[in-house]
């Protein structure tokens, strides 16, 4: 049979990283003199790539974006992230001790996230915890990205697990959206980067920390979906 997989979000999910996100967005703004993002108006902006947070940021402000301005501050968002990786991002906590935990009972692990892929295989890299996925695959892996639930169950298919036998976990309307369309059960992190509560997108659970992550709760979730 194959093995139970568990499928992790990156940004606001496994990963705190939100200071190196608003450091490169700020550092974009400010090629186009805007006022810089302060942290409690972060998440306002973020969850759908850098793309999406500069236009946001610069609609906030009333400022328009021509395709070409537009393109040429990403490439500056993107090439000051890309520099400064792992920068101040760092596992949240509970992860380590969620990823040996789940090791030790014979899951597979992966990670399905809109960031770019050789960004997110750099930040889990930097931070040691590549080899403990079968998976890492970004907005760019396929021709698709989430929420297209494609992009889930493709990746669970790339770690070589089975779709009927996986976990997503994730902090957004975006991770729960795709999950429900894949039909996969979803547990919704509640300390990411969402301006609205999970629970408002009625995820399968929500839990405030990793510990809440057990494996009684996962093979709960798995059994009920193949029911």
């Amino acid at each position: 049979m194959t093995r139970p997989i568990i499928v992790f979000d990156l940004d606001g999910t496994l990963i705190d990283t939100a200071p190196d996100l608003l450091d490169s967005l700020n550092h974009s703004l400010a090629a186009s003199e805007l006022v810089a993002v302060d942290e409690a108006g972060f998440k306002r902006f973020v969850g759908h790539g850098g793309r999406v947070m500069i236009e946001r940021a610069h609609a906030a402000q009333q400022r328009s974006l021509a395709v070409e301005e537009h393109d040429r501050l990403l490439k500056l968002f993107l090439d000051h992230y890309t520099d400064n990786i792992p920068g101040k991002s760092r596992p949240y906590p509970g992860v380590v001790e969620t990823i040996a935990r789940f090791e030790a009972a014979g899951y597979l692990l992966a990670v399905c996230t809109n960031k770019y892929e050789a960004n997110s295989v750099a930040l889990i890299e930097a931070l040691g915890l590549a080899k403990h996925f079968a998976a890492i695959c970004g907005q760019d892996t396929f021709s698709f990205r989430k929420p297209d639930p494609r992009h889930l169950t493709e990746t669970i298919v790339l770690a070589g697990g089975d779709p009927h036998r996986a976990l997503m976990v994730g902090d957004s309307q975006t991770d729960i959206d795709t999950a429900k369309a894949a039909g996969i059960p979803v547990v919704a992190v509640d300390f990411g980067y969402t301006d609205r509560h999970v629970r408002e997108f009625e995820p399968s659970a929500v839990i405030s920390h990793f510990d809440a992550l057990t494996l009684g709760l996962a093979e709960r979730l798995i059994a009920a979906a193949g029911h």
